[in-house]
């Protein structure tokens, strides 16, 4: 018995799981700790699929054997030539079809113990689509909202660092959520691949202990969050309102934005695009500001004429809990943001919500 049904692998049950997909199948996305050993390539697929199609099924099955006849051959003597011989790999591809039975025929052949995924990659996807429609509802989660440069996401790190649970979404998306969020050098993920890493985080958390994350619009970028995800962030969820001063605010926004602030001509073009929701005029004030250097009063002009309204606008119709939100005082370039953080989780349990709701200013001496 060649196949084996399974969603989502359990650690253990095999030695290693084999995508034999194209790299490009590959990178858009793939089960957790899978290993490319693809039995086409990406311009063979190519080559096979358009035989299929122009020449005959005959014709593009015999060609496509061959390649893959070859890819496995190259595999055994590379990849697989130090597999012990109890080794009991998973093997899968789109749909668990020729491909993956290919490979999984002669390692069987060879003396190796290994298992076909029926259904392929499809039957992953289907279990992971599922799990994030019904998993999110299951988890206590506390949504820390604020105006943008409070330091949400340095408040995130900081409770991940003293042992709270967060999810950080904008991470997993490597995307800071709003237009002029994009993470230089790092390209965000396909869907697929936000929602495997997505399932991933939420599958490791505790529901006896409450996830901390930060308040997100439906998209992140080019990546949409699931709606049952959504739902209970706006709906259940308590909700901290993380306050910061507006000097503050700005220095943050500078150190974090620095990026575009050194690639001018980009930033440029990211401004451009918010002409249809400031104007021109308002536009080339902030444009003569970048080509002027004044950075700070650039970012303070987008806090206070963007950021802000934007959030007024949205966060009390986005998240049911804001109306009770706890208001925590933040100073997120001080040195003892594990304090902060710590000073927080006291502050969100039971015991700390039935006292005092503003959590104590940081001392002059750790600003």
């Amino acid at each position: 018995m060649n196949h084996l049904r399974v969603g989502l692998p359990s650690a253990g049950e095999f030695d290693e799981i084999i995508d034999v997909r194209t790299p490009l199948e590959f990178d858009d996305d793939h089960i957790p700790g899978a290993i490319n050993v693809p039995v086409l390539s990406n311009e063979e697929r190519v080559i096979v699929g358009t035989m299929y199609k122009q020449v005959s099924p005959f014709d593009a099955s015999r060609v496509g054997a061959a390649m893959v006849s070859r890819n496995i051959a190259q595999a055994l003597d590379t990849t697989f030539a130090e597999r012990p011989r109890n080794w009991r790999p998973l093997i899968y591809c789109w749909r668990g079809g020729t491909r993956s039975a290919s490979m999984t025929l002669m390692m069987n052949m060879i003396g190796w113990r290994a298992r076909q995924l029926e259904g392929g990659y499809k039957t992953y996807r289907r279990d992971v689509v599922a799990s994030l429609e019904a998993l999110p509802p299951t988890l206590d989660y506390v949504v820390l909202s604020g105006h943008t440069g409070s330091g949400k996401t340095r408040l995130l790190h900081a409770l991940a660092d003293v042992g709270a649970q967060t999810l950080d979404l904008e991470g997993l998306a490597s995307h800071r959520g709003s237009l002029l969020g994009a993470v230089p050098d790092r390209p965000q993920p396909s869907q697929k691949s936000f929602d495997t890493a997505l399932i991933g985080a939420l599958r490791s958390f505790d529901p006896k202990r409450p996830v901390f994350v930060e308040a997100e619009s439906r998209r992140i970028g080019l990546i949409s969050l699931p709606e049952s995800l959504m739902t209970s962030l706006r709906g259940t969820a308590t909700c901290v309102e993380v306050k910061v001063s507006r000097d503050e605010r700005v220095d943050l926004l500078m150190q974090e934005y620095g990026h575009l602030l050194a690639q001018p001509d980009y930033f440029r073009g990211q401004l451009l695009r918010l002409v249809p929701l400031h104007g021109r005029a308002v536009i080339d004030q902030w444009l003569s500001l970048l080509d002027d250097g004044q950075q700070r009063a650039l970012s303070e002009a987008l806090i206070t004429k963007h950021y802000d309204p934007a959030y007024s606008r949205s966060s009390r119709k986005m998240l049911q809990g804001m109306a009770k939100a706890v208001p925590f005082e933040f100073h997120p370039g001080a040195q003892d943001l594990r304090a902060q953080a710590q000073a927080l989780l006291t502050l969100t349990s039971p015991a700390g919500r039935s006292g005092s709701a503003v959590a104590p200013a940081a001392s002059s001496a750790d600003r």
